[in-house]
Order: structure tokens, then sequence, then C-alpha cells
């Protein structure tokens, strides 16, 4: 009898892994887009365990020149920006677009460059010389169509706007003036240019200093206060300035106070050591007032925020801040739990534990510049968020073991993801949740299977030289239609937490790799699962110029 396994029929037969991941495993490797579209959703230009913001760089430099589709490179922008929330990997990709078709960066800039900081991101980048021009040598400079939208920008920014821009340095708003020489469309605008680049007044002409913004006058008011109340009174007053920009002249914890009330449930949230060290959170009447807008249930709801951006102010909260503000971000990822969709049915979530999951989620970007959100915990709260909408469903924790994680959905949301998150920390097997799940729920019916990892599997392999994963998923698909009929149609979803290029299971009907940890991630996956056929790459081309 000839070789059962070198002369399999091509219908039994798996794919064979055709790449090396970065951990020295067997993957496979994504095409130019998908693999475009993962940097996008997860680069930061941050170190990660396997990669440096070098590599990072070069790598999506790479993949926008394998990528010949400029209508697909502005989409992808604009998804970058719009669904994943990012904010350094849509100013690169705006500044490679800019070289490629000015008429499309020109159409998605202003969606791209919504605030100030991504402003100073797009112009850093152009200026440090690391994008190619069109002839593919020498540095992208400021050029005429990239002026003309910097200054369209600067034009028809509201007060506000251009106000919160000129926070920070290097470069500075008025770095950026001074190079894209917008023309002022009137005195308003001639004496905010004038002072925002610190001429002085004799050379805003015609503009005289009666022609600032309201705005603009009371701020220098307030930074002209010799008292504490004085500043306090005028900061109240200014709807339209962010309270960041008042903060560096404000004079006492009267003023501070003053301050928080300005800032909304994102900012308190984000901010909680900012207003413990200020003493704002020493009067029960402000305690009160910080945890009631934190956990405001119709604020959480209309703005969709996931459960992440509380646990990780649940993490990075001093020990110092009030025990009741803690509790409300507890009680406020509960409700953004209510923000994650319920899945067509229970689904088995394989939850790498393992070393490398252990770096911050966004790169080491320095001290304290480094994320204390590493990539368990992101994991463990998918995971989490998951298991809450979908009480049916299983947790598998791994690492080089399958762990038996018994897990009650019912228990507070953080408190499953911090248990979750002590599992493992050693090599990685991809392939195990699979293999436990073939094991020990073998007569489970289940939706699919979720992966969250960073997919750099290097233990164990699978038949005929595909990966321990692709052998697992074809065993647990075998399985299913055995207990439910030819008709089970099981899904496999795996969420890549970190910029790489190669995934464990290749893209097919019931396969989708996907990159990023943004509350988008649960409507593809919710899609998906539902054969709704909604494809990471598909998801992006969906995007609307």
């Amino acid at each position: 009898m000839a070789n059962k396994s070198l002369f399999a029929s091509m219908l039994g037969r798996l794919p064979k892994a055709n790449a090396v991941n970065e951990a020295g495993g067997l993957a496979y490797k994504l095409e130019p887009k998908h693999a475009l579209a993962q940097v996008a959703a997860t680069g930061t230009f941050g170190n990660a365990f396997y990669s440096t913001a070098e590599t990072q760089l070069d790598e999506v430099l790479k993949l926008i020149d394998e990528v010949d589709d400029n209508q697909y490179l502005a989409k992808l922008t604009l998804y970058a920006r719009e669904k994943a929330f990012m904010k350094d990997m849509p100013a690169a990709l705006l500044v490679a677009l800019s070289v490629r078709d000015t008429e499309l960066m020109h159409c998605v800039f202003d969606r791209v460059v919504d605030n100030g900081r991504v402003l100073r991101t797009v112009f850093q980048m152009i200026r440090s010389g690391q994008f190619k021009n069109k002839a593919g040598q020498g540095r992208i400079g400021l050029s005429s169509s990239v002026q003309r939208a910097f200054q369209r920008w600067l034009n028809t920014a509201s007060v506000g706007k251009l106000l919160s821009a000129s926070i920070g340095n290097d470069p500075s708003l008025r770095d950026i003036l001074r190079m894209a020489r917008p023309t002022p469309k009137d005195n308003a605008r001639r004496a905010m240019f004038g002072w925002l680049t610190d001429k002085s007044i004799d050379k805003w002409a015609p503009a005289t200093e009666a022609d600032l913004p309201v705005e603009v006058q009371s701020l220098i008011a307030y930074r002209n206060s010799e008292s504490e109340e004085a500043q306090a009174l005028i900061a109240g007053g200014l709807d339209n300035v962010r309270w960041d920009l008042l903060s560096d002249a404000a004079k006492g914890p009267t003023v501070w106070a003053a301050l928080a009330r300005k800032m909304g449930p994102q900012a308190l949230r984000m901010n909680l050591n900012t207003l413990q060290r200020h003493d704002v959170l020493a009067t029960s009447a402000m305690v009160d007032y910080v945890a009631d807008r934190i956990a405001d249930e119709s604020e959480i709801r209309r703005s969709k925020q996931f459960p992440y951006q509380y646990f990780a102010a649940y993490l990075n909260a001093d020990d110092n801040v009030p025990q009741k503000i803690k509790t409300a971000l507890q009680k406020a990822a509960e409700i953004a739990c209510g923000n994650v969709p319920e899945l067509p049915g229970p689904v088995v979530i394989g939850l790498d534990t393992s070393g490398s999951m252990s770096s911050a989620v966004t790169g080491h970007r320095g001290r304290g510049a480094t994320s204390k959100m590493r990539c368990i915990d992101v994991a463990a709260l998918f995971a989490a968020a998951i298991l809450r909408r979908n009480p049916d469903s299983v947790v598998i924790p791994f690492d080089t073991s399958a762990y038996d994680a018994k897990m009650d959905p019912n228990d507070s949301i953080l408190s499953i993801a911090e248990r979750l998150a002590k599992y493992g920390g050693g090599g990685t097997d991809c392939s195990l949740p699979l293999v436990a799940a073939n094991q020990k729920h073998a007569k489970r019916k289940f939706a699919g299977i979720v992966l969250v990892s960073d997919n750099e599997s290097w233990v164990g392999t699978g038949r005929h030289g595909s990966t321990g994963v692709m052998t697992a998923w074809e065993a647990f698909v075998a399985n299913q239609r055995k207990l439910v009929g030819k008709e089970a149609s099981p899904k496999l979803v795996n969420i890549d937490l970190q910029p790489y290029q190669t995934v464990q299971a290749c893209e097919r009907a019931d396969i989708m790799n996907i990159g990023g940890f943004s509350d988008s991630v649960f409507n593809v996956i919710s899609a998906f699962l539902a054969d709704n056929n909604q494809r990471f790459v598909a998801e992006v081309d969906a995007i609307e110029l």
C-alpha cells in the first residue's frame, strides 16, 4: 500500500505552512493588503516583544510599496483612524498617500487629521525624512499639495481646535504655521496666527489685539490672573477651551476643581491620578461628582465605550485614588459590556497567556510613556467581555499547556479579566485550546472558536507540514459535523494583538484573521460568525471615501 500521508487526496490535505514567524514557528504569510491592514490596526511604532519600532516602520513602508491600490490605501487610512482608533499609523499612511495620490490625500485629510495632535504627528513624519518621494529617492518635503491641506485645516479649524493644537512641542503648532504659511481668511484669524507664532502685535497689521477671539482674550486673562479665585472664575466660563490648555498655569486646588468640571467623562477617567495629585479628590463632593460622571450609563451607551478603557484606568489608578471612584470604574466596565454584541452561539475562547503576551500592548515607548496595559490584560478582557455576553462559552487559557479555567460569567468583568491574566507565562502553542475543545468538550455544540493571541506559536506542528492550529481546526470541524450534521459551519476567528505579518491559520471561508483591540473588532466577529462573511480586508473596503 502506498504512503497514505504522501498520497492523500487534495480534499483532505491541509495547506502547508509557507512562512516562519518571529518566534521561529511555522506560520502562514498574510497577503500584502491583509498584512498592511493588520499592522494599521495594531502598530504603534513602539518596541514589541518580537520587533522594534524601526522594524515596524520598515515593514509598513515595504507593505505600502506592495499594495498597488491607492483607493484601498485611502480607505485603510480612514479605517485605522475611525474604526481602530489609532493615532500614529493613520498619520503614516496619510503621508504615504500624499505621494501616491494627492486627490485622495485631500479627500481623506480632514477625517484623518481630526485634531491638532494628529496634525503635528503628520508634520513630524514629513519632516523626519523617513518617507520617499515619487521617484523613490530623497525624502518627502512639505509639497505644495500637502501645504494646501495644512493651510485649509489651519484656516477652517475652530478657535478651540486651534488652541488644542497648540498643546505640545517638537513639533509645535508654531513650527507648522511658519512652514505652512496659511493666508488668514480675516483679521480674527490673522490675529490668532500672530498670537500663536509669538509675533509682536505690530506685525499682525491690519489686525490688532482687539481682533483676537474672545476665547483667546479670556485665556490671556486667565494666565495673567494673580489669585486662585479669579482664575477659577475665568476657567468656569471658558467653554470652548480645553482644560489641559489651562492646567499649566493653574494656581491651586480650587482652579483644578474648576478644570475637573470642564472635563468630559473620558478625560476624567484618563486623569484620575492628576486630579488626586492636585487635591481635587480631597472633598466628598468632588469624589461623588467624578464617580457619577465616569459611571454615567447614558454616556457610556451613547459613546459606545469598550470595557478596555475602564480596565486600563483601573490598572493605572494610584493607590490613593478614592475607592468610590475605583468602584465607579468597575461599574462602568460592566455597563460597557452591553456595547459588546451577542454572538450567534457559544464559542471556545482560546486565551494566549505565554511569556510574550506580558509585553505592553502598545509597545515599549520609554519610561513614563509605556502603557501598563499588557497584551495579556487586553486578551483577558476580550475573553471576559465575550464570556459575559455569551455565558455558555468556554475560556481556555494556554501557553505550552491548556489550563482548566472555571469562570463564573456573573463575576465582575474586571475580576474575570484579572484572574485570567494570571495564568501561564511560558512558550506558545496556539493549537492547545482547539485540542482541549476536541478532547474535553467534544459533545458540546459551538458556533466556533475565537483565539486571542500575538500569533507567535512556535511549539508543535501539524500534519502535512501545516500548523498545529490548522490540524486541530480540521478535527474540530469534523467533530461539530458529527454532532450537528453536515450543515454545521463553525468559524475560527484569530484576533492578533501585535503588528506581525504571519498567522497560524490561513484565510479561507471558515477562517478569519483580524488585527486590533478596538470595539469594532467585536462587530466584525459577530458578523462573521453569523455567516455575514465580513472579512477584515472587506471591512476596510467597505469604508466610504
